[in-house]
């Protein structure tokens, strides 16, 4: 049995991967980190800003998991998603606190095309089988993953806006938007896997499917 920790709080992020590791042998656990999640940055490409701050979650995952002594898991799984700009590849769209926030990030992607870009972690306990090629507190190690993907949005009527926002659909999502709820009626991925849009590059989700074969 092998005992994974997905240190997330996306709900969205625990059901694909139940749904993919079942049969597999796999124990998921879900627990999101103590530590505030680290906000976009600024001036760097934001593929590069997923990537970073995913770095960063990895670093406060394993730092908490030394300091409550909690080493019973044989991987660990952070990871972040961000949306660039449609017009500033520079620019990224985290996650709106309000409804306010939500309504403008939605209406930025009316009717044009973006990219989503996922970075995700797995992390190895010190002392255990594997060692990831970024080392982090005490001995935990990590291998890290981005991808992008391409989605289009069609223009959305004033109507089918509010209904979005009314919907809550867009709490706790980059971009204020979900592809694989409210928003599927509206959006269509171009180019990419689903998944990176969901929350996680898809190229460290194959690496782990493969981990666990």
């Amino acid at each position: 049995m092998t005992l994974l920790l997905l240190a997330s709080a996306s709900q969205r992020r625990h059901s694909w991967l139940s749904d993919r590791l079942d049969g597999t042998g796999t124990r998921i656990t879900t627990r999101p980190l103590v530590s505030a999640e680290p906000g976009p940055g600024a001036g760097l490409e934001v593929g590069v800003q997923a990537e970073a701050t995913c770095l960063a979650k990895a670093e406060a995952a394993a730092m908490e998991m030394t300091l409550s002594g909690d080493s019973g898991f044989d991987l660990v799984v952070v990871a972040d998603t961000l949306v660039e700009d449609p017009e500033d590849p520079l620019v990224a769209m985290g996650k709106p606190d309000d409804v306010v926030a939500a309504a403008a990030m939605l209406l930025r992607l009316s009717g044009r095309r973006h990219r989503v870009w996922s970075s995700t972690a797995l992390l190895y306990p010190p002392d255990g089988q594997r060692e990831g090629t970024e080392m982090l507190h005490r001995g935990w190690s990590a291998d890290v993953w981005t991808d992008s993907a391409l989605v289009e949005f069609e223009e959305l009527s004033e109507d089918q806006l509010v209904e979005l926002v009314r919907s809550e659909s867009w709490l706790g999502k980059a971009g204020a938007y979900d592809l694989a709820g409210r928003a599927s009626q509206h959006a269509r991925l171009i180019e990419g896997s689903e998944v990176t849009v969901l929350g996680f590059a898809t190229s460290a989700m194959d690496a782990l499917l493969g981990l666990l074969d």
